[in-house]
């Protein structure tokens, strides 16, 4: 939980630290998602190359100035990154999860003081939606 003023791109590494999906039979769980589906935010040198260190694979579009570098760099500009127009289509649902949930007010507003309250309010939402 950050302020409303932080970037989401410099808490990715945090987001991806705390991933736990229990595993349906004995063992521990997993930490490391199969792939990643972001948007123009998070396309930076540094995350992909984090990314790949970590062995995940990714979808995250270039932007505008990413491209314009990479041509004007010529040869030396290197290739452009793999993308896949299919997958990242995808991400449509997460969106739309994200504008229902905006639609109770007092997440959209932010009534609660502390990150455990606003928490628990983002969860009963959450439930709601999904009864």
């Amino acid at each position: 939980m950050t302020g409303g003023n932080v970037n989401d791109c410099t808490r990715l590494e945090q987001v991806l630290h705390a991933i736990r999906v229990p595993r349906q039979g004995l063992g521990r769980p997993r930490t490391r998602p199969d792939h990643v589906v972001a948007d123009k935010g998070y396309s930076s040198r540094a995350i992909r190359s984090y990314l790949r260190r970590r062995g995940i694979s990714h979808t995250i579009p270039e932007r505008a100035d990413q491209i314009a570098n990479r041509r004007n760099r010529g040869s030396r500009g290197g290739r452009r990154p793999a993308f896949d127009r299919d997958v990242y289509k995808r991400r449509n649902v997460v969106e739309r999860c994200f504008n229902q949930l905006k639609q109770f007010r007092a997440l959209a507003t932010r009534y609660d003081k502390t990150a455990t309250s606003y928490t628990a309010v983002v969860t009963i939402a959450a439930m709601l939606l999904w009864l």
